[in-house]
């Protein structure tokens, strides 16, 4: 039996951050395949928008699961922890690592008194939303978008 357990952490620095990278890109965003575009745009919302990256290492020292969050407040929904980004390694899936980070996020709001936590998910990502109806969450909405560019 195996004494590990996985610890919460937020990716400060540039190597943390780095970390992060196959984990995002593989589930979410192959987009930001670029190492570097995907940093510039991590520091970027970090500096300006609040956005924290938090993960989740497996017994082999490799980050298996990301949360990205922002606490922000909005008329329609008052002081809200709003997820940005919510991955685990399709390897992972199943051992509990997406399940410390949510738990983590929903304690983490309730210290900063929101009044909720809401995020978006991918019209087809049936899993997820299993994963998200499993811990509390209500569907409310559909989410609209104009591309510009």
């Amino acid at each position: 039996m195996s004494s590990f357990k996985p610890i919460v952490s937020e990716a400060k620095t540039e190597d943390e951050i780095l970390d992060c990278h196959q984990t995002v890109i593989e589930v979410l965003r192959p987009h930001l395949s670029d190492k570097n575009k995907y940093l510039s745009r991590v520091r970027r919302q970090q500096k300006n928008h609040n956005y924290r990256l938090m993960f989740v290492r497996d017994e082999n020292e490799c980050v298996v699961s990301i949360l990205g969050f922002r606490v922000q407040e909005f008329l329609w929904s008052g002081i809200t922890l709003y997820i940005d980004d919510f991955a685990t390694l399709s390897t992972a899936r199943g051992k509990g690592f997406g399940h410390i980070l949510m738990e983590w996020a929903i304690n983490y709001a309730k210290e900063c008194d929101c009044e909720e936590i809401s995020l978006d998910s991918g019209y087809s990502r049936n899993d997820a939303h299993r994963f998200y109806l499993n811990h509390g969450f209500k569907l409310t909405s559909h989410h609209f978008v104009q591309k510009l560019k």
